[in-house]
């Protein structure tokens, strides 16, 4: 049986790609059984050596990364499963011939054609995230063999109930991946269509995802298209930027509608919150949420800062936007998608969490990546591409330290696995990240035996290091605000 390491991913699409492939068949929207089936949330589709050539060369991730034999055979315990309509501006985009547009979609997305056509002619992303819930769904709790092992996952709506399975599981043969939902983008509300939204639609349709059996933990405001709610900060690169247009509502702030549908999220009168994730949103918009968290409303007390799947930018603030580290700073990229320093005090102070991705693209900027040592061995690779990783670390460190704060308890892992991501070489997919933990170990150790801390708390061991990112963080966050 395949070792079980509680790992925790705070973002990642597993659905993404099996959702799309559902629509060849009718009905849509199924789930299967088969894991030998494409359009199964279990499908295994490691990269061959052309997948890991192709990402290479353009960047594109056509394999399955999240599947959920991929996350047991990883040793994931608990996701945070992002539902995501792909926005229709990815496929009904600058090119006009309809075949081009379907192949250039198809070929970048990996989602399948007929998911391409049905995205190219969508009217109601609301009902499109209904049906990416209810595939969730289907296969709840049914069991796999996988390894020699028994595995299944678990929709759960609190943290309360991860500790019931984790209970049962020291008496019970079958491992569990406890499946917390979230969503990515509030487009999802049936927003950001091409024509002004009907603000009644949309607040009945905020007000009964609050009210699903596994209601979303947070939902990530922004996504990549103007949603006429909150502006987005830019987030396309490569072969995507050839013909996608994200330019609309580009770096601008909240709408009237926008504000309203956020209260309605932060409203837990009812016991019923759901947390804001700030990925995608603007430099504008974040400002203006961290504004309204200052005013003073008893709603707005104690909410944590949630980047499910982020970077640092290695600059200073808002206003002030120039490294405060150089020395970590230097190999970030410094891109307003990213998070400046100021945030991250902040972030760390509100008892919030980044779930940092595993994306070389954001991690850091193209001098470094063009710099980064290559091999034909498979172990150097993972050291030097690990090392991208640690960048974001000890840039964290840095920075909290040096304003007295406690560093390693508000990092985790949100991979972004499935999210047309470029992940980092040798680290493919989920099933890879216990060597993404052995060679983060390494990093760390060579880090702690060096450097010299301001506030001494932050003198821990590599090991524990390791622990807190991939696992203890994510469980104190989780047990804290997932009630």
């Amino acid at each position: 049986m395949v070792s079980k390491n509680n790992y925790i991913d705070l973002h990642c699409h597993p659905a993404l790609k099996p959702f799309g492939k559902s629509f060849k068949d009718k009905p849509v929207g199924m789930n299967s059984g088969d894991r030998r089936r494409k359009k199964s949330l279990w499908y295994y589709d490691p990269p061959s050596p052309f997948d890991k050539l192709l990402n290479y060369l353009s960047g594109l991730t056509k394999f399955s990364q999240s599947n959920f034999t991929a996350l047991s055979l990883g040793g994931v315990s608990t996701v945070c499963v992002s539902l995501y309509p792909l926005e229709k501006w990815f496929v009904r985009n600058k090119f006009n011939n309809e075949l081009l547009l379907d192949l250039a979609s198809n070929f970048a997305l990996g989602i399948g054609a007929k998911r391409v056509d049905h995205i190219q002619g969508m009217q109601d992303y609301y009902k499109d995230l209904v049906q990416q819930y209810m595939f969730y769904q289907q296969l709840d709790g049914k069991i796999f063999k996988i390894a020699g092992g028994r595995y299944r996952y678990k929709l759960v709506r609190n943290y309360k109930q991860i500790e019931k399975i984790r209970s049962e599981e020291s008496t019970s043969k079958i491992q569990t991946i406890a499946v917390i939902i979230t969503i990515e983008g509030l487009h999802v509300l049936n927003t950001g269509l091409g024509t002004e939204p009907d603000e009644q639609e949309v607040l009945i349709n905020i007000n009964a995802i609050k009210k699903w059996q596994f209601r979303p933990f947070f939902i990530t405001i922004a996504h990549h298209f103007w949603n006429h709610l909150c502006g987005q900060a830019p987030s396309l690169t490569g072969i995507i930027t050839n013909y996608a247009d994200q330019s609309e509502g580009l770096e601008t702030g909240f709408t009237p509608l926008g504000r309203k549908v956020l209260e309605r999220m932060l409203n837990n009168s009812d016991g019923n919150r759901i947390l804001p994730d700030i990925k995608h949103m603007s430099p504008t918009a974040r400002k203006e949420y961290y504004e309204l968290l200052d005013s003073g409303g008893d709603e707005f007390k104690d909410i944590p800062i949630i980047i499910s799947h982020g970077a640092c930018n290695g600059l200073t603030s808002f206003s002030n936007p120039v490294p405060g580290s150089p020395e970590t700073a230097k190999v970030l990229n410094p891109a307003s998608i990213n998070f400046y320093d100021e945030e991250l005090i902040r972030l760390a102070r509100s008892g919030g969490i980044i779930g940092l991705q595993l994306d070389e693209r954001r991690l850091t900027n193209k001098a470094t990546l063009k710099k980064t040592k290559h091999s034909i061995k498979r172990h150097k690779i993972m050291h030097y591409r690990s090392e991208l990783l640690w960048n974001q670390l000890e840039h964290i460190v840095t920075v909290l330290d040096s304003n007295g704060l406690f560093a390693w308890d508000c990092m985790a892992i949100g991979s972004d696995f499935d999210g047309i991501i470029d992940p980092l070489n040798g680290f493919w997919t989920a099933e890879e990240l216990p060597f993404l933990a052995d060679f983060l170990e390494r990093h760390a150790y060579n880090y702690i035996s060096k450097a010299i801390f301001q506030n001494p708390e932050n003198e821990i061991s590599a090991d524990e290091i390791v622990q807190r990112l991939f696992s203890e963080n994510g469980n104190r966050f989780l047990a804290k605000y997932y009630i």
